[in-house]
């Protein structure tokens, strides 16, 4: 049965590797020069935007309405003995005495939960996939502090196991593949939608904006600094940045002049690229930042150079400055109780979640691993109840948007995903009981509306390629 279920998805994405073919073919340059676009998907002035653009297609799905389930929907809403009704791959309908179309199938969720699918804005499935062996250690450039031309799609191996996984136990339907933090630019990060396909094209989440890692503090003056090389302190890492930051201002200068005015085509760096997008607001910068000092730090530094920091990753420290935070509309993604592993993260506590929810921050929780990512929704009900037990009462639908909503904001994909609104992508997780219980686990998960976890059914349960062939995995029957 798993041969024929591969053999049936490869089918599904034969449409999808013909039109990267053309694309590519289209793309092909006959010079060294690149000449300005003015059109064209994914293409922009001077540069392309996006030249592995994506190839995803949703997997067919089929009209589903469910009834009588506790809905949250991911921003902040609660719905007892509601409805859901989805079809070609969009939320349709949400609330109460909602019609089932003719052919649809309908679903009884009594005692079970309905929700968004949950987002990772923090993973490294592909880039560091499954056995951890070194042949498969992709994530990390660690041959320069700068590195800002690597991209993590490039790195990212369709068939690691964990995808599946991060699915089945977690109801995790978007991801955020990032490379690690060795370096103060570590490169281009890719948004992605859980699904098995041949390609990483073909899961790129289509129109996400790209992200540009960066990392403060201890890894990169330890990797470095480590080989007499700098930065090998803290007042290096930053100049260092700044230093990056001024050459990445002047060669926007130019290709924004070259633009206008025409002439002599500016030389071409592909580090720069990445770094020109950020400048012109089109990749989002994700940091990499544990203490509230080199948060603070980071922001006057975007101030000096004129962008904008979308989210501090990891930071443990956040619930010191939600004012910084706020103020400035950066975001922070953070671990329930994950602290204490390096100087850097000791002064962390278990009601940073909380606290920054409390101060009106755009606060999310995270995973930065392969088994974390498979129990987000257990690690924010460790930080409520931190919070509560420090009298700070956060309702349990408010605290999904730390599992959806939110990470779908500081990806900017939020018109698209993370709630249940009527038009938006139809990633769906039904869970058997209440999904902030231990006990709780995905029956259902629905990507664009297509079926493709369902824990009754053993035929629908994805398994990569690499799985297919490994003994003693079995058959399913």
């Amino acid at each position: 049965m798993r041969t024929l279920g591969a053999a049936y998805r490869f089918c599904l994405n034969i449409a999808a590797v013909g039109a990267l073919a053309l694309t590519l073919a289209a793309c092909a340059a006959s010079s060294g020069h690149v000449k300005p676009a003015s059109s064209g998907p994914g293409i922009g002035k001077g540069f392309s935007h996006d030249p592995y653009p994506s190839t995803y297609k949703a997997y067919p799905g089929m009209p589903t309405l469910v009834r009588n389930v506790t809905i949250y929907d991911g921003e902040g809403g609660r719905i007892d003995g509601g409805e859901v009704l989805f079809a070609d791959g969009k939320i349709v309908g949400i609330g109460h005495d909602i019609a089932a179309p003719a052919g649809a199938t309908v679903i009884d969720g009594t005692g079970k939960w309905i929700t968004p699918g949950i987002i990772d804005i923090h993973s490294h499935l592909g880039d560091y996939p499954s056995p951890s062996i070194r042949a498969l250690s992709d994530g990390n450039e660690a041959t320069d502090p700068v590195t800002p031309e690597v991209w993590a799609e490039h790195s990212v191996w369709p068939q690691d196991p964990g995808f599946g996984r991060a699915l089945t136990n977690g109801g995790v339907t978007t991801l955020q593949i990032l490379p690690g933090s060795a370096n103060l630019f570590g490169g281009r990060s890719v948004v992605l939608k859980n699904v098995y396909a041949r390609t990483v094209q073909g899961m790129k989440f289509p129109g996400a904006p790209y992200g540009l890692k960066m990392a403060c503090g201890e890894n990169p003056k330890r990797v470095y600094g480590s080989r007499n090389r700098e930065p090998s302190t803290r007042m290096g890492n930053i100049a260092v940045d700044r230093i990056t930051w001024a050459k990445a201002v002047e060669y926007k200068r130019k290709w924004d002049k070259y633009e206008k005015n025409g002439g002599a085509i500016p030389d071409r760096n592909i580090a720069m690229d990445t770094l020109r997008g950020v400048l012109a607001g089109e990749i989002l910068v994700h940091n990499h930042c544990y203490r509230a000092d080199e948060m603070a730090n980071v922001i006057d530094m975007s101030k000096e150079f004129g962008y904008h920091v979308t989210a501090f990753h990891h930071a443990v420290e956040a619930y010191k400055i939600p004012d910084l935070l706020k103020v400035n509309g950066v975001c922070a993604a953070v671990w329930a109780d994950w602290y204490g592993f390096k100087m850097e993260s000791y002064d962390g506590i278990a009601e940073n979640l909380a606290l920054l929810q409390k101060a009106g921050v755009c606060a999310m929780i995270h995973s930065d691993d392969e088994n974390g990512i498979q129990r987000l929704n257990q690690e924010v009900a460790k930080a409520l109840a931190a919070g509560r037990r420090a009298g700070i009462e956060i309702s349990d639908a408010v605290a999904w948007e730390w599992l959806s909503f939110n990470p779908a904001k500081s990806l900017g994909i939020a018109d698209r995903t993370g709630s249940l609104k009527p038009g938006k992508m139809a990633d769906v997780v039904l869970w058997n009981g209440n999904p902030l219980s231990v006990y709780t686990r995905p029956e259902k998960v629905w990507i664009d509306g297509a079926l493709l976890y369902d824990a009754t059914n053993p035929k629908l349960r994805p398994v990569s390629d690499f799985e297919l062939g490994l003994p003693g995995s079995g058959d399913v029957k």
